[in-house]
């Protein structure tokens, strides 16, 4: 009985262990990963925003959470472009045509590239969307968002404004 319990309590200790990964998600801390996407449009590259406050954020048109988050991203745009702050959209739309369709029919105002192959969320390890990374103007990444934000909320919009 002894020995069975020794056994479990040192499952139990290997199995909590392994599950830990700490407090903060892989990449936040580090430097960002550079990277450069083409798409039928333009060219956009991660240290083309050096001395910027970036908001890298992998969406796609067909993605509820990633429309629901849009309006606010826009507005936020609007609000703290002048102040140095960028969002950069990298989306993982296939279709050409309903990803151009989308940014016309709602006046996306911020830079956004598309990355078909998902070249770049892999490099981020995303899988999930909408997932956001805030990238301070030394370029660390700072903070990382999975799922739908309010950008446009006093404590987003406080974060921005108080990174280096």
């Amino acid at each position: 009985m002894k020995r069975r319990s020794l056994v479990i309590a040192l499952l139990f200790t290997w199995l909590t262990a392994a599950c830990y990964t700490g407090s903060r998600p892989p990449h936040v801390g580090s430097a960002a990963k550079e990277f450069t996407v083409k798409d039928s449009d333009h060219e956009v590259s991660l240290s083309q925003f050096r001395g910027q406050i970036v908001v890298l954020n992998f969406w796609a048109t067909w993605c509820p959470p990633c429309v629901e988050e849009l309006p606010s991203m826009i507005d936020m745009q609007s609000r703290l472009r002048g102040k140095g702050v960028v969002i950069v959209g990298v989306s993982i739309d296939i279709d050409d045509d309903a990803y151009h369709r989308f940014i016309k029919q709602r006046n996306v105002n911020f830079v956004t590239v598309r990355d078909p192959d998902q070249k770049v969320a892999a490099m981020y390890g995303t899988t999930g969307w909408p997932e956001s990374y805030i990238i301070d103007r030394q370029g660390v990444v700072r903070r990382k968002f999975v799922g739908p934000v309010n950008w446009d909320s006093p404590e987003v919009i406080q974060l921005l404004a108080t990174l280096p």
